[in-house]
C-alpha cells in the first residue's frame, strides 16, 4: 500500500504543475496560490481547530521557527512555481524540482558543515549542470550573456525555498503531530500570501472565475495539498524517509507524460540531456548512499 500511496503522491504533485501551467491565462499566479491554500484550509479547518486549541502554547513557543517554515513551504514554494509557469513549460518545472535532494546536500555541506564525500560532490556538480542545461534551453553559452529562461529562474527560486524548508524541518517541534504541524504552516502561508494576492488583484485586469478555474483550484486544494500530505506521511512511516524520498524522482516522468498529453508540450533534446544529468547526479549523491545503508533481507 505504501508504494501505491507514494506513487499517487508524486502523480498529484506533477498534476499540480501541469494545472498551474494550464491556468496561467485564467488565474493570476499569486491569487491561484492563495485560492488553493485558502480552500485547503477551509476543508481541514473543522479537524484543525481542536488541534490548534490543544497545542497553542507549543505553537506560540516555537513561532520563530514555524513562521519561516510556513512562509517557505505554503507561502513561497508553489507561489513561485505558479509565477514561473507563466514563462516556462511544466516539463522544465518538474525536472528542476527533482534536483531538490542535490540542493539540500549542497546547502548542508557548505553552510552546516556536514560531511560530503567526493562522490556526492560529483553528483552535485552533475545535477547542477543538468539544471543549467534546462535554464539555458540546451545552450550553456547563453549563461555568459545572461540570455536565460526567466521562468526557470522563478522555478529555481521555488526549489531553493523548498530546500531551505526541508533543512529547517530537522528542528521541527517534536510536540506537534504531523497534521497539526501541517495545518499550522497552512495558516501561516495563507496569511502571508494574502497581501500579495490582494496587490496582484489590484494590478491585473478583471477576470472571470470560470468553472474550469474553480475545478482546478479544488483539485489543487484536495489532491496535491491535503491527500498528498496524508499519503506521504503514511508512506514515510511504512518505508522510512530515505526510501520514500526516492519516489520524488517519479515526478519528471509523470510531468513529461501529463504535459505532453494535456498541454501538447514537446520533449526536446535538452530536456532529455538535463534529465539524464540530474538523475545521474541524484544516483551518485543520494540513491547509491541509500542503497548502501539499506540492510539486505535474507
Amino acid at each position: 500500500m505504501a508504494y501505491l500511496l507514494l506513487t499517487l503522491t508524486t502523480l498529484f504533485w506533477a498534476g499540480n504543475f501541469v494545472l498551474g501551467r494550464a491556468m496561467n491565462d485564467v488565474l493570476p499566479p499569486v491569487v491561484m496560490a492563495e485560492m488553493r491554500w485558502g480552500s485547503a484550509l477551509l476543508l481541514i479547518l473543522p479537524f484543525l481547530l481542536p488541534k490548534l486549541k490543544a497545542h497553542w502554547r507549543v505553537i506560540l513557543k516555537h513561532w520563530k521557527l514555524l513562521l519561516p517554515l510556513g512562509i517557505l513551504s505554503v507561502g513561497s514554494f508553489n507561489t513561485l512555481i505558479y509565477v514561473g509557469l507563466t514563462m516556462t513549460e511544466a516539463t522544465n518545472a518538474t525536472l528542476m524540482q527533482s534536483a531538490i535532494p542535490i540542493l539540500i546536500l549542497l546547502i548542508t555541506g557548505l553552510f552546516l558543515k556536514e560531511v560530503v564525500t567526493a562522490r556526492q560532490w560529483a553528483g552535485v556538480a552533475c545535477s547542477l549542470v543538468g539544471v543549467l542545461t534546462l535554464i539555458s534551453l540546451g545552450d550553456l553559452s547563453q549563461l555568459l550573456n545572461l540570455d536565460i529562461n526567466k521562468g526557470d529562474l522563478w522555478i529555481l527560486a521555488a526549489v531553493l525555498c523548498w530546500s531551505g524548508y526541508s533543512i529547517l524541518l530537522r528542528w521541527r517541534p517534536a510536540e506537534l503531530d504531523g497534521f497539526t504541524f501541517f495545518g499550522t504552516t497552512v495558516v501561516i502561508g495563507v496569511i502571508a500570501l494574502l497581501p500579495f494576492a490582494l496587490f496582484e488583484l489590484s494590478s491585473v485586469p478583471p477576470f472571470e472565475l470560470k468553472p474550469e478555474a474553480l475545478g482546478s483550484v479544488l483539485y489543487m486544494a484536495i489532491f496535491p495539498s491535503i491527500l498528498a500530505h496524508l499519503f506521504w506521511n503514511r508512506g514515510v512511516a511504512e518505508l522510512g524517509a530515505a526510501k520514500a524520498g526516492l519516489f520524488i524522482h517519479l515526478m519528471p516522468l509523470f510531468g513529461m507524460l501529463l504535459s505532453t498529453f494535456f498541454l501538447g508540450e514537446k520533449i526536446h533534446t535538452y530536456h532529455l540531456a538535463g534529465m539524464i544529468l540530474i538523475f545521474l547526479g541524484i544516483y551518485l549523491a543520494v540513491v547509491s548512499n541509500v542503497m548502501k545503508r539499506t540492510p539486505k533481507q535474507n
